[in-house]
């Protein structure tokens, strides 16, 4: 969603105003929540990704998917209502607010969008922000899990040797040459890297779906062609499963939610290093 239609949305009837979600968050810091009481965009309540947009890190990975009924919890106090738009943003190059909408998709909720931009786009158009928290109404949403399709381990091996399994990482931690947080460095055997920087331009405004179909056409993910997505811990991932749907994608590919923080913690898991798939 445009910065613009947010506004429009915004300041139009109540009935079609979105829930509003920020998700601001950075692996180094400092914690989004910091950033939202300097300033959000106004009607917008903060929802954490570490402690309600994923469950406890363990034998799952660092992020694993949150249980149904605490995403049910959280998304109600946010104001998320059935059959009403969401839109989720961040800071970043909208991964963070791409793991929001995944989450809201795969617990069935059709209406929700990323702002084009996130918060940088909405602020250097000038527009306000506002240092209130805000308090919705509660919402009545109900999470019905499955929508959009997971895999574990074994389902990640099996992409990369029948479809195409895409690492979302940057390159030197696909290659191996870095790894600062997880167990091993390298990537599954067989995947292709697709970093998720990739998929936005330098103002960080996701790119065409042109562009998309290209990019997506140059890693050898054809239509006809099962895929899947990783990145470290499962959230990075999620901006491939909505880049290819803005690409026109018919089949939306699969997250294997544990990703390189689950199976690189299985000394039995082989690591591939290096430029090609291994």
């Amino acid at each position: 969603m445009s910065t613009g239609e947010l506004a429009e949305r915004l300041d139009g009837p109540a009935e079609g105003r979105p829930a509003l979600l920020d998700v601001r968050w950075r692996l180094a810091g400092p914690p989004g929540a910091e950033s939202y009481r300097e300033g959000h965009i106004p009607g917008a309540v903060f929802v954490d990704l570490d402690t309600e947009l994923s469950g406890p890190p363990g034998p799952d990975g660092r992020h694993p998917l949150p249980d149904p009924a605490d995403l049910e919890r959280v998304l109600r106090r946010a104001g998320v209502r059935a059959g009403h738009p969401v839109v989720a943003y961040d800071d970043g190059d909208s991964s963070v607010a791409a793991r929001a909408w995944w989450l809201l998709r795969w617990a069935g909720h059709a209406e929700v969008a990323v702002l084009d931009g996130g918060i940088a786009a909405w602020q250097a158009e000038g527009r306000s922000l506002s240092t209130e928290p805000a308090e919705p109404a509660e919402g009545d949403i109900e999470v019905r899990p499955g929508h959009l399709p997971v895999v574990d381990a074994d389902g990640a091996a099996a992409l990369a040797r029948e479809g195409v399994l895409l690492d979302a990482r940057a390159h030197e931690r696909y290659t191996g040459e870095r790894e600062p947080v997880d167990p091993r460095a390298g990537h599954v055997p067989g995947a292709r890297n697709a970093p998720f920087s990739s998929q936005v331009g330098p103002d960080r405004r996701w790119r065409s779906p042109e562009e998309l179909r290209e990019h997506f056409a140059a890693l050898g993910v054809a239509d006809e062609v099962p895929a899947g997505a990783y990145c470290g811990s499962g959230i990075n991932a999620c901006s491939i499963v909505l880049a290819r749907e803005i690409a026109g994608r018919p089949e939306p590919a699969a997250l294997y939610a544990g990703s390189w923080s689950h199976w690189s913690a299985d000394p039995a898991r082989p690591a591939a290093t290096g430029d090609e798939p291994g």
